[in-house]
């Protein structure tokens, strides 16, 4: 399997369905390694742990942190599986961005960020990655969030592990 296959499987297995493979994850969304490489293989998606350190170390977005010994893995945000991934609050810079569609856009006018089936919005300080993410699906549209208005009126912020901000929702009032 090549970097980018291993990732878009991870990213499945660690952030929405580890029981499609019969794996295990704790309450802060970590996995053991050598478990997840037996699941995998016995489901067909056969790498080696050389495989497997080359993808996380290498995907561009940094979605997969090691604990230190590096006998468990976690996706670093992006779950529809409620899990704690343990982060402290932290204080946002002044704006954010996120990127999306235009498709998404009347929606967003309307009912502000939501976190939809994900544990939070994703949101971020660099406005190529919010390019890059809009992108995805199309022209992007990128939205400005005040999110140091956001603070100061009480909402609370994360920074994941690579360097994702995390909010619950983004209201309309705070989206230039």
């Amino acid at each position: 399997m090549n970097n980018r296959s291993i990732s878009k499987l991870l990213s499945f297995i660690l952030r929405h369905s580890p029981d499609t493979i019969q794996l295990t994850l704790d309450a802060h969304g970590w996995a053991n390694v050598s478990t997840l490489l037996q699941q995998c293989k016995a489901h067909g998606h056969h790498f080696t742990m050389q495989e497997l350190e080359r993808t996380v170390a290498e995907n561009d977005k940094q979605r997969f942190s090691f604990n230190e010994d590096k006998t468990m893995i976690r996706a670093n945000q992006g779950h529809s599986l409620d899990i704690s991934l343990d982060l402290p609050p932290a204080i946002p810079p002044e704006f954010l961005y996120h990127g999306t569609v235009a498709r998404f856009m009347s929606q967003i006018r309307q009912t502000g960020l939501q976190k939809m089936s994900r544990q939070h919005v994703h949101l971020t300080a660099d406005l190529s990655t919010a390019e890059k993410v809009g992108s995805r699906r199309g022209a992007p549209h990128i939205l400005t969030i005040r999110s140091g208005d956001m603070h100061r009126d009480g909402i609370i912020f994360y920074l994941s592990d690579n360097g994702v901000w995390l909010t619950d929702q983004v209201p309309v009032k705070y989206i230039q």
